[in-house]
């Protein structure tokens, strides 16, 4: 399994973007994600892949209603011109908030706003991953907070270009029955993010998914993408990230 580190979960940390990289190396991940685009060269230098991005802002303000369409589509549009420069297979992309939205109707204008960008996505050899967040403890009324939702805007978008993100922490939050989940849908996912649960932390034995497992599961699917670490450290950074590689190397 091919492990990533997501950026964000370092940035109040005392390593640098260049200890962190030289870290990522050292312990063996191959690629690194939502990375400052300042830094995309250093990645580039280290020998690193570039995974992901994030495809539009803010996530609590996405792409389930309509009077965000065009401003999305204007920013995704620029983000896949850019994700195409640098190699970039994958742009995460949001539901949104629901305020009051109907979940049937939120998923139709998101499947209807990703359609319109599809294509290009296509062109460029760029997947629009639709992350699973959960809504219960760290986004508040997300409307993608199940599986089934972001399956069936997947579904409706019927392209190649367009996949879930599965964040296994955030469904386990809102579902658990992770992996037969993940079987069930493998054809649907396009990208996975982990952390530690409960607390979004390390994924060490004081949580309770059994990562090896999980992992496991995956390979099994004939998965090939990357598998994101994206928990929030606790503890010493650089040690948590060798715990988290390991665990997952299988």
């Amino acid at each position: 399994m091919k492990q990533s580190i997501l950026w964000w979960c370092y940035q109040h940390t005392p390593l640098t973007p260049e200890q962190l990289v030289r870290v990522a190396v050292e312990v063996g991940y191959t690629g690194i994600e939502v990375f400052d685009p300042a830094y995309f060269p250093l990645v580039r230098q280290h020998g690193l892949d570039l995974v992901a991005m994030q495809g539009h802002a803010p996530l609590e303000d996405g792409l389930n209603k309509h009077e965000n369409a065009d401003r999305l589509v204007a920013m995704m549009t620029e983000r896949i011109a850019i994700a195409e420069q640098w190699h970039i297979p994958n742009l995460i992309v949001f539901s949104g908030n629901r305020n009051g939205l109907d979940d049937r109707i939120g998923a139709e204008v998101t499947a209807s706003t990703l359609s319109r960008v599809a294509k290009r996505a296509e062109e460029a050899g760029v997947q629009l991953v639709l992350e699973t967040l959960n809504s219960k403890v760290d986004h508040p009324d997300y409307m993608g907070d199940s599986t089934a939702w972001c399956v069936d805007v997947v579904k409706a978008v019927n392209s190649p270009a367009v996949k879930v993100l599965y964040d296994i922490y955030h469904m386990q939050v809102m579902e658990g029955n992770v992996i037969q989940t993940i079987r069930d849908n493998i054809q649907y996912i396009g990208h996975f993010h982990t952390a530690g649960c409960p607390g979004r932390n390390e994924i060490g034995d004081t949580q309770e998914l059994n990562y090896p497992a999980i992992v496991r599961a995956i390979i099994d699917t004939g998965y090939h993408g990357y598998l994101g670490q994206e928990f929030i450290p606790l503890g010493d950074p650089a040690q948590a990230l060798r715990q988290a590689y390991q665990i997952c190397n299988v």
